[in-house]
């Protein structure tokens, strides 16, 4: 059984950092593209940050400059480092991986529980 934790949110004033992690764990044969999505109250979930197991990124037009994904592939975690973070990145972050069991055939995509980053002004 596969799992996604994550973990590093909290409560940041404004212009601060937090950096987030999540961990796959499990049955894992191996791990395609990971990325974090957002969804704050009221509104709908949104992709945040996307990272391919080759390492090539793409961001939402309103976290780049500021935030940045990565992953350590032996580790089977992705973090997101944001910086400069502002009141409206306030919400909770999920992670989101596609993964290859060790005994399937096909992969599926995963979510984790989600954390919350709360942005204090």
């Amino acid at each position: 059984q596969v799992q996604l934790v994550e973990s590093g949110g909290g409560l940041v004033q404004a212009g601060g950092s937090l950096r987030l992690s999540c961990v796959a764990s499990g049955s894992i044969f191996s791990i395609g593209p990971m990325g974090w999505y957002r969804q704050a109250p009221g509104k709908q979930r949104e992709l945040v940050a996307a990272i391919t197991s080759g390492g090539s990124t793409n961001y939402a037009d309103s976290v780049k400059g500021r935030f940045t994904i990565s992953r350590d592939n032996a580790k089977n975690t992705v973090y997101l480092q944001m910086n400069t973070l502002k009141p409206e990145d306030t919400a909770v972050y999920y992670c989101n991986a596609f993964i290859y069991g060790a005994t399937s055939s096909s992969g599926m995509g995963y979510w984790g529980k989600g954390t919350l980053v709360t942005v204090s002004s």
